[in-house]
């Protein structure tokens, strides 16, 4: 009998064991903190929809509506464009006097930052061709930058887009690349003027230009304004991307590495703490997620959330000694319809795609193969059946010992018998089929093959022809090398034993033991046998 008692068992502890997880996750404060948060973590990945699971779908949305207002409320207040103090830089510097990278981190994430001490060097870069994003240390090698992070956000489907989407705008060196807005509606802004005050916030392009704009990209929240720090209603983890500005022109680019084991992603809240603690006055987000990441000297310092590394992306701030040397392309003039890409031109995607189809073909599943069934047919014409000849049967020394000899069956002497008749042959269709013999009588000499052949003995295991009474032909090699010579046909009663030996009529077959027997093809016709007698 079966023990299900295990089963039960089992049963028992998880039940326990969900009824303790779901009175702590929707009974009690922290378990109730905990859904919320993971809520907002799923909120803010393209997957938001899937925040139900925690809060509900009506909470769910409640959530993103208040994100919503809180993102702009946060970016109404003007900036206060005399609160930063302008200095001037010399050239030719070295990376040392451009930027300090230091490491950071935090309970459950790990981070760069980067201090830019000349504001006025930085670009916003585009990518290099029409159709697809670049990634930003290709930008950094191709321009000769010093340094590069992510900047502006784009459409991303499946979070396999190609970069070209942009979503916003792109300003660089006071030249619209890219904008999706006419002039007067505002928009969320992080970017600079030309005398390197960072501005972020929701202006329109009429207003920008009134400030003087000379690099921008668009993405929220803002999380410091004037020297004070805005509320914060989003306590998700991601990986980030941040820019801020202390009041002596100095600006720092915070990336934090996210959505791994070793760094999980910090909250907004952390990041709002850390520009705070080093005297920031005006701080907001960049692009986030899978885009995060830091590149110094064409190098990538941080480790991207996603698959596949780097990212192709339409838009970074990229840090220069000569930024007036680089011109970002107009890769989206003349188009009207911007194409987002996805899963079918991802190019890593489908490499990947292509390696577990490689894959699979060289090591297909085993198939179960299936049990042919003999098929039926109609009516088969008939053969002749003879008797097979007994195989060679081994000895106990192992060598090969020869079957006995097939003795001729008895005749009546002047009678046809069955072995001696000539065949009758039965009409099927178009087609003539022999009648069956006896295939228990054979000619004399002959061991019941077909009689328009010579007479032979029984073959042994080494390849020596033997004769009927089991000894080694006349003239043949007991090793099988050379020809044997077949055994004479027994004499006819009229014979005498030195008389010349006869032919069989119409078998065409040549049984002068002087000679060797040179079978020939059979006629069609069936040959007539002639009546043997016994000596």
């Amino acid at each position: 009998m079966l023990d299900f008692s295990w089963i039960k068992r089992s049963l028992l502890i998880v039940a326990v064991l969900g009824f303790f997880a779901s009175s702590f996750l929707f009974l009690t404060s922290p378990g109730t903190d905990l859904r919320i948060w993971m809520a907002e973590t799923v909120i803010i990945t393209q997957h938001r929809e899937w925040a139900w699971i925690f809060v509900g779908a009506e909470q769910r949305d409640e959530m993103v509506r208040n994100m919503h207002q809180n993102i702009e409320k946060n970016a109404e207040e003007k900036q206060d464009m005399g609160r930063i103090q302008h200095k001037v830089y010399k050239k030719n510097r070295t990376i040392d006097e451009l930027i300090k990278v230091e490491d950071i981190s935090g309970p459950l994430w790990k981070g760069k930052k980067m201090y830019v001490f000349d504001p006025k060097s930085i670009r916003a870069m585009t990518p290099v061709k029409s159709g697809e994003g670049e990634r930003i240390s290709a930008m950094v090698k191709r321009t000769g930058a010093v340094a590069g992070v992510n900047a502006g956000g784009f459409d991303d489907p499946e979070g396999l887009g190609n970069g070209f989407a942009a979503l916003g705008v792109i300003v660089s060196g006071g030249e619209v690349i890219f904008t999706d807005q006419d002039e007067t509606t505002p928009q969320h802004i992080v970017g600079f003027t030309k005398d390197g005050t960072l501005i972020i916030g929701k202006y329109s392009m009429t207003e920008l230009r009134t400030m003087g704009i000379s690099e921008a990209a668009s993405f929220y929240p803002r999380v410091i304004a004037n020297g004070k720090p805005l509320p914060i209603s989003d306590g998700s983890r991601a990986p980030r991307t941040a820019v801020g500005q202390k009041e002596d022109g100095t600006v720092i680019f915070i990336v934090i590495d996210g959505r791994q084991a070793q760094s999980v992603g910090a909250t907004l809240k952390e990041i709002q703490d850390i520009f705070l603690a080093d005297g920031v006055v005006n701080a907001g987000f960049l692009d986030g997620g899978a885009s995060s990441e830091l590149v110094v000297d064409g190098e990538l310092v941080t480790k991207p959330s996603s698959r596949y590394g780097e990212r192709r992306l339409p838009s970074a701030f990229l840090v220069y000694d000569h930024p007036e040397e680089a011109v970002a392309n107009r890769v989206w003039d003349g188009i009207n319809k911007i194409d987002a890409g996805g899963s079918y031109d991802h190019p890593d995607f489908l490499r990947e795609q292509a390696e577990i189809k490689a894959r699979q073909k060289n090591n297909p599943a085993p198939v179960t193969p299936v049990t042919p069934t003999t098929p039926t047919t109609g009516n088969k014409p008939e053969t002749d059946k003879t008797e097979k000849t007994d195989k060679p049967k081994s000895n106990e020394t192992g060598t090969s010992k020869p079957s006995d000899p097939i003795k001729p069956s008895p005749t009546t002497e002047g009678k046809e018998t069955d072995a001696t008749k000539t065949p009758a042959t039965h009409t099927n269709g178009n087609k003539e089929t022999p009648a069956k013999t006896n295939p228990g009588t054979t000619q004399p000499g002959n061991t019941g093959t077909d009689p328009a052949k010579p007479a032979g003995g029984a073959t042994g295991t080494n390849g020596t022809a033997t004769s009927p009474n089991g000894t080694t032909p006349q003239g043949g090699n007991p090793n099988g090398a050379g020809t044997t010579t077949p055994p004479t046909a027994p004499a006819a009663k009229d014979q005498s034993p030195n008389s010349a030996p006869t032919q069989s009529p119409g078998s065409g077959t040549n049984i002068n033991p002087a000679a060797p027997a040179t079978p020939t093809a059979p006629v069609s016709e069936a040959p007539t046998v002639p009546i043997n007698k016994p000596n």
